[in-house]
């Protein structure tokens, strides 16, 4: 990718750009030219099926219909997330995350370059989203590369309402549903999806110096960040997530109903999702919530059982 501007000077805003671009996959750079929509489907199907393997389980339930259109989503958040957390430069990351935005402001004029927005520039306008959820996805990015502590739990889920919560707004708005009150129950049901994956990637997220877990829930239990950095899973650290895990699962509560107040193909991923959340917790206690160094996982069977019960549903 040149580190030159059009009129032949060199830009530190493009070197600081290809710098970002060597850390990614080839393909993710954006093209001089758009290619072909069936190309574009193509490219979003493959990194949706082949990136993420929850995501290609969850895929087999889908109806047809809707297929293609959550792989173009899918494609759009993975790639959006990657900008932000596997470049390894929060400067890079922020420039190529400013470029990603320019991308989706092309897709909603009509003139996108990148595959991914050539594909979701279909879904968008076939499915009348609009664009702040896809923006907000990008304020989360960029978030991270500023911002690697939390204070209180409210903080934490304030940053939740633009790292997940755009997820389920993304979700409904695919399958026809675009009131404020499914919305609303699919926050409680993102935000603690995010929880989970917080809690079993404490470890994880320790070592790309951020802390989730909020700092007045480490003051109040008596755990020092020193425990984190050095895997000490002491008492005190494991009866904070307790706590934690406690409180994820009760924000899963409050997001159930939703499984109710839609048609039966969505409300069987709703619950295989949500199951799946919650299994992330249970895995956690299985472990009496020594999660550092150790990161918690669902086993294969208890994967299979989850698939299996989500089968069942949509045979009823």
């Amino acid at each position: 990718m040149s580190t030159y501007a059009s009129n032949g000077s060199y830009s530190p805003s493009a070197a600081l750009a290809a710098r970002g671009w060597a850390h990614l996959p080839a393909e993710y750079a954006i093209p001089e030219q758009a290619p072909p929509l069936a190309e574009a489907r193509e490219y979003s199907r493959k990194l949706a099926q082949s990136h993420y393997e929850n995501f290609s389980v969850a895929s087999w339930f889908l109806p047809q219909r809707l297929r293609q259109h959550f792989f173009n989503v899918y494609a759009y958040c993975r790639i959006s997330d990657d900008l932000g957390d596997e470049v390894g430069d929060p400067q890079a990351s922020l420039q190529l995350l400013d470029l990603w935005e320019a991308e989706l402001d092309a897709c909603y004029a009509g003139n996108p370059r990148h595959p991914v927005f050539v594909a979701l520039a279909e879904t968008v306008q076939l499915c009348a989203i609009p664009r702040q959820p896809f923006a907000d996805l990008l304020t989360a990015f960029r978030q991270d590369q500023t911002v690697t502590r939390y204070r209180t739990f409210d903080d934490v889920i304030g940053y939740c309402r633009y790292s997940a919560n755009p997820v389920g707004h993304l979700v409904l708005y695919l399958c026809g549903y675009r009131d404020a009150e499914r919305q609303g129950l699919s926050d409680f049901t993102c935000s603690a999806l995010q929880l989970a994956n917080f809690w079993q990637d404490v470890s994880v997220d320790y070592q790309k110096g951020r802390i989730y877990l909020p700092l007045e829930d480490l003051e109040k239990f008596g755990v020092a960040e020193a425990d984190i950095a050095q895997n000490r899973n002491t008492r005190a650290f494991c009866e904070m997530m307790r706590f934690e895990v406690e409180r994820a699962r009760e924000w899963f509560g409050r997001g159930l109903p939703l499984i109710k107040a839609v048609d039966r193909e969505l409300a069987v991923d709703l619950d295989l999702f949500s199951r799946g959340g919650m299994e992330i917790l249970n895995a956690i206690e299985r472990q009496n919530f020594a999660v550092l160094g150790r990161r918690p996982v669902i086993s294969k069977s208890r994967k299979l059982a989850l698939v299996a019960r989500a089968a069942w549903g949509k045979l009823r």
